[in-house]
Parts: structure tokens; C-alpha cells; sequence
């Protein structure tokens, strides 16, 4: 996985714009009553909003120095690495979707408390799922086929 800088910014962009662009088609599905060629368009426009912003707060804040240090409170060093893998991308997860429900719903809904509960808690489950099961591999076969390493480094290449 990433170990340079440059590794790491393009390592999040991909992944924040795969779950971004995922989670835009979710709730544009959601708030127009269901999935149509449209809904794919109609996503688009919300991604030049909310990939900075995903990204931003991955990289440059405190979301994954966060979500690692919470993964370890329940995982060791020693661990198998992909497990560990897994749970740093529950944390992030974990912290992500409030925080992108909340910015989601002062730009793109009507403001409030409820509102933004709703919206986290109709985006929490799929989130979860497209990370874990979709965004988070797609992401990580992306990044190996960008920045292939020898086998000294990466035996499982």
C-alpha cells in the first residue's frame, strides 16, 4: 500500500472519488425514487464538490491518523495485514459518513439537526457495504496496477 507521499495523495484521490462518486449515485437514487441511466449523469455534478472535500479531510486532516489509531485500539501490530486493512476502512468509514452527511446536507438539502441524522443514517449501511465489499478492493487494485513493486516488496504481487 502507499509509502511515499506521492503514493498516498493518489492512493486517496482514487478511493475518494470511487466511494464519493458511489455514495452520490446512492442518494440521488434515494431522493429521486430509484436507479436510471440518469441517476449516473446526475452524480456527476455533485463530484467536483465532493471529492475535494472527501479528500481534504482524508489527507490533510486528522480523519486517517484517526481512523488508525482507533482500528488499533482493537487491532494488534501482529495482525494479518489485510485485517488491519479492514479495519482502519471501518474507522474511516465510521468517521467519514457523519462528516459527508453533515457537508451534504448544508449544500445540497434544507439545513437541520434531523435532517442530517437522516441523511447519515440512510447513508451509514451503504457506505459500510461499498467500502468494504466494492470501493475498497477496486481502489487497492487500482493502486497496485499504478504502482507495481517488485516481489522483494511485495511478495503477494
Amino acid at each position: 500500500m502507499p509509502k511515499t507521499l506521492l503514493e498516498k495523495v493518489v492512493f486517496t484521490i482514487v478511493m475518494a472519488t470511487i466511494m464519493v462518486y458511489g455514495m452520490i449515485v446512492y442518494n440521488v437514487a434515494l431522493n429521486t425514487g430509484g436507479v436510471t441511466n440518469a441517476t449516473f449523469l446526475m452524480a456527476l455534478h455533485e463530484m467536483p464538490i465532493m471529492v475535494p472535500v472527501a479528500c481534504i479531510l482524508v489527507e490533510f486532516f486528522v480523519v486517517e491518523k484517526l481512523a488508525t489509531a482507533l482500528a488499533f485500539t482493537f487491532m494488534r501490530p501482529t495482525d494479518r495485514p489485510q485485517f488491519i486493512t479492514y479495519a482502519i476502512s471501518l474507522m474511516i468509514v465510521a468517521i467519514m459518513c457523519p462528516v459527508m452527511s453533515l457537508v451534504a446536507t448544508v449544500l445540497f438539502k434544507e439545513p437541520s439537526f434531523g435532517m442530517w441524522v437522516h441523511t447519515w443514517g440512510c447513508n451509514m449501511p451503504m457506505a459500510l457495504c461499498w467500502q468494504m465489499l466494492y470501493c475498497g478492493p477496486l481502489s487497492r487494485f487500482i493502486f497496485r496496477l499504478v504502482f507495481r513493486r517488485g516481489k522483494a516488496e511485495n511478495p503477494a504481487a
